[in-house]
This record gives structure tokens, sequence and C-alpha cells, in this order.
């Protein structure tokens, strides 16, 4: 499949993606991820491995497409769920601190 990363044509497909990152150890994935096998691969990583340019010079929007369009399951960035709230005994509790061993 033909595609267009950081304004510059790309042949891919399904195959030699999955040939470019065999071996290639997984980062922490802070934001979008790519699976490819049964790992998961930030999608800068995975456009940077594919396309050998800089990070910098794509968006990960621009790789996210081309590997959804090439078959691979993507994922946003996880939410954080929001902090619960205090019950009102447990507000007070942490407002007077904890107790000291005695």
């Amino acid at each position: 499949m033909r595609c267009v990363i950081a304004r510059f044509p790309f042949d891919l497909t399904k195959s030699g993606v999955l040939e470019s990152m065999k071996g290639v150890k997984p980062e922490p994935v802070t934001g979008e991820s790519v699976i490819i096998g049964r790992r998961h691969y930030p999608v800068k990583q995975v456009g940077e491995v594919v396309t050998r340019q800089d990070r910098r010079d794509f968006s990960a929007g621009e790789v996210v497409r081309a590997m959804t369009l090439l078959g691979f399951t993507c994922r946003a960035v996880p939410e954080i769920a929001p902090p619960r709230a205090l019950s009102p005994l447990q507000q007070a509790s942490a407002m007077l601190g904890t107790p000291m061993a005695v």
C-alpha cells in the first residue's frame, strides 16, 4: 500500500512492517500505540523504524492512519480515571493526619 508520511511516499506492506519490527524491543508506551504481533509499540517508534526518518519529521496521526489501513490495531492515549472523591470521614482523617505508632 502506498502512503505518505512526512510528505514522502512509502510502499508499505503488513509483512514488511512485521519484518522491520522483528527483534525491536518496544519502548514504554505513553501515548498512542500499535499492536504488532503480541507487542505494543509507541506509534512514533514504529514510524521511525519503518520509514527510517526522525520522529520529529512526522505526526503520530500519519503513522496511525497507515498502520490502520494495513490492518494493525491502534490504540489511543489511555485516559486516566479522575481521582475518587473522599467521603467526609476519609477527608477528616486526611486532615488530621495519620496516627503515630506507639
